[in-house]
């Protein structure tokens, strides 16, 4: 069960466990990892201690990470289990064909019920803030790369008294803090998040990011597994719910439907376009074909009429 406990190394949620793949519910506040020698609480450390035998002793973690989630952020995290696997997930997220869906409460009601959110996204250079993310337009924003997350609002409430929104973010692109800053950029920064209120927000036990849902399109088999929603008045009692627009199942599962279709078609444009390569191929093959024919006759002919004249 989800708990506001915090994380200890027997702790390990698993949500699947495969021959090539380990899918775990990461907890918040704590790293994946660390090259830190006093940091004993990382969830490489979680997987060596519930999973001795798996650990490669031919990497510098011992396991392949195939995404990363930021150390505030709990949730789905997908560990290959070797190379070969590590590759082929990592592929789908490279070419932005995995689907990844989160759970958040942002400061404030949030009234445009869906929205997509398109605010470039570049590094913090102002003097204390280098660890940061900005929009661009940003005092200090480097190098601003186009940024993609479309908002769905799921329920109106109150956090400790305060006017808060449950919504769900699909992030369309993969930029560093991405979700953050974009809800921060439209004036409802998530609830808890002490680096982007600037230190501000800092009573809830925990920033409220979650990676509810992820969906890998590998083949012959995709993988699929959702993160226990965690915000919910019977795991934290200081959020109150007041008004569902959306039930979170049904939204996902529309949204699924939406990728699966996507992903249908995308793979069908692949398709005629290697069918067209091989029609284009065939057509040249056919062409120079064509071609070394009559050549072959032209000098026949020149041959015959040669040997008549002679």
């Amino acid at each position: 069960m989800m708990t506001t406990q915090p994380a200890s190394l027997e702790s390990l949620r698993v949500l699947l466990h495969s021959d090539d793949f380990i899918i775990v519910d990461k907890h918040w506040d704590i790293r994946i990892d660390s090259k830190m020698w006093y940091e004993k609480l990382t969830v490489q450390e979680q997987l060596r201690h519930r999973f001795p035998e798996l650990a490669d002793p031919s990497t510098y973690y011992g396991f392949r990470f195939c995404h990363q989630l930021d150390f505030s952020t709990s949730g789905a995290l997908c560990v290959a289990l070797n190379k070969a696997a590590a590759g082929r997930a990592y592929r789908c997220f490279k070419d932005r064909t995995a689907t990844k869906a989160y759970l958040a409460l942002v400061r404030g009601w949030v009234e445009e019920e869906t929205q997509t959110l398109e605010f470039p996204i570049g590094k913090n250079s102002s003097e204390g803030k280098t660890h940061m993310m900005c929009i661009e337009g940003t005092e200090g924003c480097e190098n601003p790369k186009p940024c993609q997350t479309e908002l769905t609002v799921l329920e109106h409430g109150l956090y400790e008294g305060d006017a808060v929104t449950k919504v769900l973010l699909q992030p369309l692109t993969g930029r560093t803090h991405q979700l953050r800053v974009h809800c921060s950029a439209i004036g409802h920064p998530i609830v808890g998040d002490f680096t982007y209120s600037l230190g501000a927000d800092e009573a809830p036990y925990r920033m409220m990011l979650h990676a509810h849902l992820l969906q890998i399109p590998l083949e012959p088999q995709p993988l699929l597994v959702s993160a226990e929603d965690p915000f919910l008045p019977s795991v934290d009692p200081k959020w109150l719910p007041q008004r569902a627009l959306r039930a979170p199942t049904a939204t996902v599962e529309a949204l699924l439907e939406r990728r699966m279709e996507e992903e249908r078609k995308r793979r069908e444009e692949e398709r005629e376009r290697v069918r067209r390569q091989e029609e284009r191929r065939k057509g040249g093959r056919k062409q120079r074909t064509k071609e070394e024919s009559e050549e072959q006759e032209r000098q026949c002919q020149e041959w015959l009429s040669e040997w008549a004249g002679d």
